[in-house]
């Protein structure tokens, strides 16, 4: 394991490499995240489809936040 003292003595391209693997570990897949909003995805395409739930078309919303 490396300590944060050792952190600071790498050159600018190893610190570049550390935070580039620590990013990415960040990023892993997360199959019970991934079920859960796929779960969620088929919820709201069903009531979309079942006209139980509004949309509202991206420009319209893109426009509200963009001002």
């Amino acid at each position: 394991m490396v300590a944060y003292e050792e952190v600071f003595e790498l050159k600018p391209l190893e610190k570049i490499h550390l935070i580039d693997q620590l990013l990415l570990s960040l990023d892993l897949p997360n199959s019970e995240f991934d079920k859960i909003w796929a779960e969620e995805s088929e919820r709201r395409i069903d009531a979309y489809e079942a006209g139980t739930t509004q949309s509202t078309d991206v420009y319209e919303v893109l426009a509200k936040y963009n001002r």
